[in-house]
């Protein structure tokens, strides 16, 4: 019985598939839209089954050729850019698609683990799983909370399979360098210090000082690692949060990021102030695109996950930021 993971090129997904590889998992199909070849490189270290167009998979499910194949389906495919405001090709790429796994899914009565996203909450303050916290302020955050809601639905009717959404917040880490501008802040920061020797951040905005805008940021490592607890544990459903439960603001990105090169370059670590003073750390005027449509600050309430058992420990940015830097520098050096 296989595994699918959708998405297995992009950033998540191929983490996933070179975590479930770690277990001996190699009976993996890989679904994906290839049209920007260059994702392939996330699957080179990788050992599947098979690679299918994400369009060709969803036609064979269609069709009934996965019919009793099928162990289980992680979808982690998606377009994932918040300033696409292109509604009917959201729509049908992130709900309609997930719409028809999540029914084969069902009829098959076999576990579907699926991405969901922060982006459902919008501009509110409070960051836990219930309706009333829900507010949207971009097509691609509608089109995760319109799925997040049928699966609410489906589950009071009573589900034939475990079905598992996970509320992604700002993910960090490894493979992820294909995404451009939606690839985490730091991502961009190594960038910017290993090109000039400089970072730059947003100023002041929106009652918060320079560069203290705070999000949840998670490492990719404990995202993989909560994602295969739920695959282990079948029973467990519902929709998750899955952040760090803190929330952390830009600087200290910043800060660990120009820290953790400065350590690959045998210098010694700044403080903020420091990082300010000599010219390193920059900040830049907000930009008018994004005002209005800015979450300033986000911070996951992970209660719901922590009682479905899930216990590991979530990296701090200053561990997990370590880890990626030392991980960019490996691959770049």
């Amino acid at each position: 019985m296989t595994i699918v993971v959708t998405g297995a090129a992009g950033f998540i997904g191929s983490n996933i598939v070179k975590a479930l590889n770690a277990r001996g998992e190699t009976d993996i199909i890989a679904v994906d839209n290839l049209t920007r070849g260059d994702k392939f490189v996330n699957l080179v270290d990788c050992e599947i089954s098979d690679y299918l167009d994400k369009q060709d998979f969803i036609s064979l499910i269609g069709s009934g050729d996965f019919d009793g194949e099928i162990r289980a389906i992680l979808h982690q495919g998606a377009c994932s850019d918040t300033m696409n405001h292109d509604g009917k090709y959201m729509m049908e790429n992130n709900y309609q698609y997930t719409l028809e796994l999540f029914e084969f899914c069902q009829a098959e009565e076999i576990p579907f683990l699926y991405a969901s996203s922060a982006a459902t909450y919008g501009k509110g303050s409070v960051f836990k799983e219930e309706r009333q916290h829900e507010g949207p302020l971009n097509v691609y955050g509608y089109s995760k909370f319109l799925f997040d809601q049928v699966l609410r639905r489906r589950m009071k009717e009573g589900l034939t399979a475990q079905v598992a959404g996970f509320r992604y917040f700002n993910v960090y880490g490894p493979q992820e360098q294909h995404k451009g501008r939606m690839a985490s802040v730091a991502f961009h920061n190594f960038n910017q210090y290993r090109e000039s020797g400089k970072v730059k951040l947003f100023g002041s905005y929106d009652g918060y000082a320079d560069g203290t805008q705070s999000r949840d940021f998670v490492s990719v490592e404990d995202v993989v690692n909560v994602n295969l607890y739920f695959l282990d544990n079948p029973d467990r459903s519902g929709i998750f949060n899955l952040g760090s439960g803190r929330a952390q603001p830009f600087n200290d990105v910043a800060v660990a990021t120009v820290n953790a090169c400065r350590r690959h370059e045998g210098l010694p670590a700044l403080t903020l102030a420091e990082l300010v003073q000599q010219g390193i750390l920059e900040y830049i005027d907000f930009p008018d695109a994004l005002k209005g449509k800015y979450q300033s600050f986000t911070q996951a309430d992970i209660g719901k996950l922590r009682a479905a058992g899930y216990s590991g420990p979530m990296l701090t940015v200053e561990q997990g930021v370590d880890r990626y830097v030392d991980w960019l520098i490996a691959r770049q050096g």
